[in-house]
């Protein structure tokens, strides 16, 4: 793969390059909640929830934050409240990069247009983006295409806005449930997976696997 000089170079973002934090914020608000043994499960359905509800039509992140919560809520019988729901969202803008991105991000940005593709809302991304340290060509949501990942759409909105296709980006992220999985069907041959321990990983998808940003500049021959 190094070999190959692509277009773009596009990425996810939270987890990715921002360091995601819904995990830590439910441990501590269901603490007294939600039995020490079972938490590590509590905040897996938590994250399948959260997938479940971006596979339909578009609807507000904040809705698929409150949805998801009061699922989760409902499957442990814990009490659901809105307004602790809504912290996971308005929290969303103050999270900061992983330690290991802005360094060798600007680094890759020196030679290649960088680009986001994000579930997030317009009002939330540039915060997060002013955060990691490196310029970026364009900044995608999927409010903007009206779509969340893992669904076609959303990549596809992204192909139409750079004139580009599959064969002419590298796309890197944390996770292949949203991300490389839909890359792997869209014929997007060149990917990274970057394996942060999020999800078990699975070579059949062709990847190539690092284990944080700094292995990234290496893929592409810098």
């Amino acid at each position: 793969m190094s070999q190959f000089r692509p277009k773009y170079i596009t990425f996810d973002c939270y987890g990715t390059l921002t360091a995601f934090q819904m995990r830590r914020i439910a441990r501590e608000m269901y603490k007294d909640r939600v039995p020490e043994e079972g938490m590590d499960q509590f905040i897996k359905d938590f994250g399948f929830y959260r997938f479940d509800e971006v596979l339909g039509d578009w609807k507000p992140y904040e809705d698929v934050i409150k949805n998801a919560v009061y699922r989760t809520c409902k499957k442990w019988n814990v009490e659901y409240i809105d307004s602790e729901a809504k912290v996971y969202y308005d929290e969303v803008p103050n999270w900061g990069p992983h330690a290991d991105v802005s360094e060798p991000l600007a680094r890759v940005a020196e030679h290649y247009p960088l680009v986001i593709l994000s579930n997030a809302m317009n009002s939330q991304i540039q915060s997060n983006v002013d955060k990691l340290g490196a310029p970026f060509h364009a900044v995608y949501t999927a409010e903007q295409a009206q779509a969340y990942k893992p669904r076609y759409q959303a990549f596809e909105y992204m192909f139409d806005q750079l004139g580009c296709g599959p064969e002419d980006v590298l796309h890197v992220s944390s996770s292949l449930r949203y991300d490389l999985i839909s890359a792997f069907g869209l014929n997007i041959k060149n990917k990274v997976y970057v394996n942060r321990g999020y999800e078990p990983g699975a070579p059949g998808y062709e990847y190539h696997e690092i284990s944080d940003i700094s292995g990234l500049p290496g893929i592409v021959g810098l």
